[in-house]
């Protein structure tokens, strides 16, 4: 199952309280040096999904998926580099909760491949969003706060169309309480 939405929307929180094992999709972020990244002005834009390494994240899903176990990226955003790697193991779980704001670009991959149960994006009210984002950086320490003062705000006026974007690739834009119901629905049905 994919959980997208945009960044400080509550995804690592949901995923964690659904009980399911979690594949934390941020951790498949480039390294900070890497050419490819995309910028915004003179600053990585860590916000477009050419700065993240989809590939790699639809590897571990089908690993995942048939053998129940993967090994996966260990990711330091305050860095921007990766720091190491675990192993995941899904315990003889049935499903599991891959969460990151850019589980939607991989919908398509994982349904072509039958690896996906279902795809949802949390939807809130983007100045909720905002705060708890900005709470949850500068608790973090993800970037300086210049930084996140700004993204902060371009990420306020585009969470609209970041939904948008999200449920045009086949994310089921919902709130919170609707994403939990759907979680234990898929849980209650797994084999």
């Amino acid at each position: 199952m994919l959980l997208t939405g945009p960044s400080g929307s509550g995804k690592t929180r949901l995923a964690a309280r659904s009980g399911l094992p979690v594949l934390r999709l941020d951790d498949f972020y480039k390294e900070g040096d890497d050419p490819t990244l995309p910028l915004v002005g003179t600053e990585v834009d860590w916000d477009s999904p050419l700065s993240w390494d989809a590939d790699a994240a639809v590897r571990a899903i089908t690993r995942l998926c048939g053998e129940g176990t993967a090994t996966v990226p260990l990711y330091d955003i305050s860095r921007s580099t990766r720091t190491g790697e675990e192993q995941l193991d899904l315990a003889g779980s049935p499903l599991f909760i891959a969460e990151g704001i850019f589980a939607a670009d991989i919908t398509a991959r994982c349904t072509a491949l039958g690896l996906l149960a279902d795809a949802i994006c949390l939807r809130g009210h983007p100045l909720t969003t905002f705060r708890r984002r900005l709470v949850r950086d500068i608790r973090e320490s993800r970037k300086p706060l210049p930084t996140l003062l700004t993204r902060g705000l371009r990420l306020l006026r585009a969470e609209p169309a970041i939904v948008a974007r999200h449920h045009a690739l086949s994310a089921h834009p919902c709130a919170h309480p609707q994403a939990a119901a759907r979680i234990t629905h898929l849980r209650e049905a797994a084999p």
